[in-house]
């Protein structure tokens, strides 16, 4: 790692711990497939530190400071990082970690489901935005499936016009994929019967939970606050906050890598995401 003033995003030395027998066994792999005799000429902790420096500051990849590797080096390792399922990976990985940290088991058995209605910066092409009608944003949507502790399981982004039932289809399907001991999923009334009947076919038991109709204004739902928070604390990052991503994959990925940030601090002990002030 270079020898610099680090970063308040930068991966301690316990972090870099969780993700570097990963990146290392990617990086064999692929100068494996394509020896070219040099040895790398960049650190993969420093590519790493470039990545959650963007994602938690927000910045376009050409405002990268000096100390990092230089701009274009750091997205090419990303692009192959998220066209290879690498920072979906790792993101599996250490949810094990980090329920078994939390006296659970390594599989979860229940989800909660929710999307979030996202405005776009003007390179999004419009090809990939649609109009939530609902909501009134022309944009993307966002949808998650979380554990009951508030762990992001599933990932999926589409046009916001999409509707809640098909996002809730691909990540019913792209979270029993992954964890196949899934079997019991909550989610609020914006999902209809085709994601309870849909979820009934692959054996999870979907129930809608209904806000309490005597009580007015903001409140705290059961089991959908948890999926709520979730979404809470990725938004801390500030390159999530409007989606600027020109493929929704990446988009996909810089979820990934907000969560990656939180899960590593929740598996070490350090400062986690609090609703007062940042990390």
């Amino acid at each position: 790692m270079n020898q610099r003033k680090p970063y308040p995003s930068d991966l301690s030395d316990a972090r870099w711990a969780l993700l570097e027998p990963t990146l290392t066994a990617w990086r064999k792999a692929r100068l494996d497939r394509r020896p070219t005799g040099q040895a790398p000429k960049v650190e993969l902790r420093d590519v790493f530190n470039a990545i959650l420096y963007v994602n938690r500051t927000g910045i376009p990849w050409k405002y990268l400071p000096h100390d990092f590797p230089g701009h274009g080096t750091a997205y090419f390792y990303y692009a192959a990082w998220r066209d290879e399922g690498i920072f979906a990976q790792l993101n599996y990985d250490l949810i094990g970690l980090a329920r078994v940290k939390g006296g659970r088991a390594p599989e979860p058995t229940a989800s909660v489901i929710d999307t979030q209605s996202i405005k776009t910066s003007t390179n999004v092409p419009v090809t990939s935005q649609e109009t939530d009608a609902a909501k009134k944003i022309v944009g993307r949507k966002r949808g998650i499936l979380t554990d009951t502790i508030g762990l992001i399981l599933a990932v999926t982004v589409a046009g916001a016009g999409l509707s809640e039932n098909a996002m809730g289809i691909r990540l019913l399907d792209q979270a029993k994929a992954a964890y196949p001991t899934i079997a019991k999923s909550w989610v609020d009334t914006g999902f209809k019967n085709a994601v309870v009947e849909h979820g009934a076919r692959l054996g999870i038991d979907v129930e809608v939970v209904h806000r309490n109709p005597e009580v007015r204004g903001f409140h705290i739902v059961k089991r959908r606050w948890v999926v709520e928070r979730s979404i809470g604390w990725i938004m801390m990052h500030r390159r999530l906050t409007r989606d600027y991503e020109t493929l929704t994959t990446s988009s996909e990925s810089m979820i990934h890598i907000a969560s990656i940030d939180n899960l590593t601090k929740r598996i070490t002990d350090e400062t986690t995401p609090t609703w007062r002030g940042t990390y």
